[in-house]
């Protein structure tokens, strides 16, 4: 039977209806108090991603600064010059986090802002801009977990040796993390040394889409120099001895005073095999050493998987027994950022190349895990392939403590702040931990991706991820909570949802933008 437009139309906004106060239903009756007393809940950004005041009180470029200057193909959409501009509102801004209960605020420290040349003095207005930061959380009840590398190297110290690829960078990251441990850590528990350490070395020196944008001349067209047969490989190395050396002078000079904690930083993804054959079964347990195994390998057992030392060859660094016994060890905690999961295919022709690169080495075809319910924009919602993995680390890699420091929902900037997407991302992601953590995974802390729309990386101002809208083109950038805050406030305040947000949702529900009525791509 046929029926007319207005019918259909009529039919799928009670549908809609219907589902919106089912989901309603089970949104009220999540709430903080189903997780354990210690379990933390919080927001992230980055140094260049939200302070602004980018050439202020003595700061110097990083190579983010450089990079987004120089525009690189239409990936960037602005600069972090200005960004949030928290280095000015960061009191308005702790206190926002406040009123919406978190229990920690997860930021990093610019390290140009704190040595404007990467080594030498301390810039005094940097030293006070943190200890301000810090202290106005503290007062706030709010626990700071800071990064002190957000890939923001100082670009002084890439002009003189090149940065990571140089075994000299060990040392200056180990003298700015003292300085960092002995300014504020009487004050500061959790500290993360490296974010997101296999990104920064697959994209910025394999690929060469991010800074300091290194790569084989065959790799990227932009790209000036580099060696992506060598260099990621290199990287790393510097990345997991830099990370011991600091937690090393941590736990002999800070620890037993401080009583504080050292971790590291990795973007994760769900591994699913194309197709059920033992090749690509095989192919995504690769992928997943090459990937993840490339740092956990060394941070438990002191060396590289087997997979990588067999396909990468010499190409890829050794450790000393005595960097070996250093690097092995070094966690307190493992920080990842989860957002999408990846088909594995298994592709060994790809070791027959010539001049083969990071991505060659690991000899398979990737394919996006795309989600039936989410659009173009938006990051699927696949709660049970992080479960997946975390349970499959765990298995081989033991029972260590883990933060969720980043996973969130990207929308256009300037749509709905009525972002009901978001709100069903987060909603389903924080149910589920209730399973992971009933199922034994020692999760210890889950943080939203981002407390504000900040200056993504590859998205510039194009793309949002935040709480609170920013409205550029405002001289004041005043914050405007999104329905996702709102939302989030209520679940870690133990507050049923407010009947208006339902209302907003009900006015915006026609079949013709409610975001609950996707079509699968």
């Amino acid at each position: 039977m046929l029926m007319n437009y207005n019918s259909f139309a009529v039919m799928m906004n009670l549908l809609g209806a219907i589902l919106l106060v089912s989901i309603a239903s089970v949104a009220n009756a999540l709430t903080k108090n189903d997780f354990p007393s210690h379990f933390l809940f919080g927001a992230s950004t980055s140094a260049y991603q939200v302070e602004g005041a980018a050439d202020e009180d003595g700061r110097k470029p990083s190579i983010w600064d450089t990079f987004a200057h120089a525009g690189n193909g239409g990936l960037y959409k602005g600069d972090g010059d200005i960004a949030c501009d928290q280095y000015h509102k960061y009191k308005d801004d702790v206190k926002l986090m406040a009123q919406m209960g978190l229990d920690a605020y997860r930021f990093s420290i610019s390290w140009s802002r704190l040595f404007p040349d990467g080594k030498g003095p301390i810039n005094p207005k940097g030293l006070e801009y943190y200890n301000n930061l810090i202290n106005e959380l503290a007062s706030q009840g709010i626990q700071a977990h800071v990064t002190l590398y957000h890939w923001d190297l100082p670009q002084a110290l890439e002009d003189e040796y090149g940065g990571w690829i140089n075994r000299r960078v060990i040392k200056d990251f180990t003298a700015y993390a003292d300085v960092c441990f002995r300014e504020f850590g009487d004050r500061v528990k959790h500290w993360t040394t490296v974010n997101e350490g296999n990104v920064c070395s697959i994209g910025g020196y394999d690929a060469g889409f991010l800074p300091p944008q290194r790569c084989s001349s065959s790799s990227v067209s932009n790209c000036s120099k580099g060696n992506s047969s060598t260099e990621p490989y290199l990287v790393t190395h510097h990345m997991l001895l830099a990370h011991a050396s600091a937690a090393r002078l941590y736990r002999t000079k800070y620890k037993a005073k401080q009583r504080g904690f050292i971790g590291f930083n990795l973007l994760v993804f769900g591994f699913v095999p194309l197709t059920n054959t033992s090749e690509d079964i095989i192919a995504a347990q690769r992928a997943r050493d090459f990937y993840i195994g490339w740092f956990l390998n060394p941070f438990i057992f002191g060396v590289y998987p087997d997979s990588m030392k067999k396909n990468v060859g010499s190409r890829l660094p050794y450790f000393t027994i005595k960097e070996s016994n250093l690097v092995k060890g070094s966690i307190d905690f493992l920080g990842i950022n989860f957002y999408y999961a990846l088909y594995i295919k298994n592709n060994p022709k790809s070791l027959q190349k010539k001049d083969r690169d990071y991505t060659a080495d690991m000899a398979v075809e990737l394919k996006s895990y795309t989600g039936n319910d989410t659009t173009k924009d938006e990051v699927p919602v696949i709660p049970w392939i992080l479960e997946g993995l975390l349970q499959s680390l765990k298995n081989d890699y033991g029972d260590f403590p883990i933060y969720i420091h980043e996973n969130g929902q990207q929308t256009r900037r300037n749509s709905s702040l009525d972002d009901w997407s978001r709100v069903k991302c987060m909603h389903e992601y924080i149910g589920s931990l209730l399973d992971m953590l009933r199922n034994g995974l020692n999760i210890k802390g889950y943080f939203v991706w981002s407390f504000l729309d900040v200056f993504e990386l590859l998205g510039g101002y194009e793309a949002s991820y935040g709480l609170y809208y920013i409205d550029l083109k405002d001289p004041t950038l005043t914050r405007q909570p999104k329905l996702s805050s709102v939302w989030y406030s209520n679940f870690l305040n133990n507050r049923t949802i407010d009947s208006k947000i339902f209302m907003k949702i009900e006015e915006n529900s026609s079949i013709s933008n409610t975001p609950l009525m996707h079509t699968a791509t």
